[in-house]
């Protein structure tokens, strides 16, 4: 797909009707001295779940990393909720709404379940109670006292995504979430993220597991060496698998 043509699929998205939550134009990213990213422009609308596809190494950690400002060095324009953050720092991002789930999941061994969980601060209204947590998560309900290194990776990941339900956040982060898992416990994250869609919650992940990601992401964006290069929608993948195939090196 050309980069005229993703800008048009990108503007037909645009007519959906949903106000954006994220816009990101022209974004050029750095670690130190070494370019990152040089031409990331992408949407997300409110109440989508958008994944970001690519091979490791392509820029699709770094994007998250810049929207919710752990990127240092940053030019171009990111907007969240029509609010220009590219020079906020994280706490600010935030206030806006926006956590961030990074692969390494950054569970605390030493705590329990339970206070990791009420760990984070509370930032807005509108976050999940421990209640309403636990039934999501029902294993982790079951696992309240357990120490954090006394977990599975998986009931882990669950509690890495269960720890920002409570801040208020309704704009979500998730880098790499089916890492490692096994396949049950693919399914019931599959089955989290389609339940957070449902109350509203808006979504932005990375995913190397494409055959999960096209069952819960609307939309695909394609990053290589820091740069969007295709864009397409769920319903596109039948009609075009064989070359998104390609694209992704599957």
């Amino acid at each position: 797909m050309t980069e005229a043509t993703t800008s048009n699929t990108m503007a037909n998205s645009a007519a959906s009707g949903q106000p954006l939550c994220l816009s990101i134009k022209n974004l050029v990213g750095h670690y130190g001295e070494n370019l990152a990213l040089h031409n990331i422009n992408l949407e997300v609308r409110k109440g989508e779940v958008v994944c970001l596809l690519g091979r490791n190494g392509a820029g699709k950690t770094t994007t998250l990393r810049a929207v919710v400002g752990l990127l240092a060095k940053r030019q171009g324009s990111i907007e969240i909720n029509g609010q220009q953050t590219t020079s906020m720092l994280p706490e600010a991002i935030a206030k806006l709404g926006v956590a961030y789930c990074p692969e390494e999941r950054g569970i605390f061994s030493s705590l329990s379940t339970e206070e990791n969980l009420l760990l984070p601060p509370v930032l807005r209204p509108g976050g999940l109670t421990v209640d309403e947590i636990y039934t999501l998560f029902p294993n982790l309900k079951e696992r309240r006292s357990s120490q954090g290194t006394k977990l599975s990776g998986g009931e882990q990941q669950m509690l890495a995504i269960a720890r920002i339900l409570r801040t208020g956040a309704n704009f979500l982060l998730l880098d790499e979430c089916t890492e490692g898992l096994a396949p049950v416990i693919v399914s019931k994250i599959g089955q989290t993220i389609r339940i957070l869609k449902e109350r509203g919650f808006t979504v932005l992940m990375v995913e190397q597991n494409f055959r999960f990601a096209s069952k819960v992401a609307d939309r695909f964006y394609v990053i290589e060496e820091g740069a969007v290069v295709d864009h397409f929608r769920r319903e596109d993948i039948a009609g075009d698998l064989a070359r998104i195939e390609s694209l992704l090196g599957l």
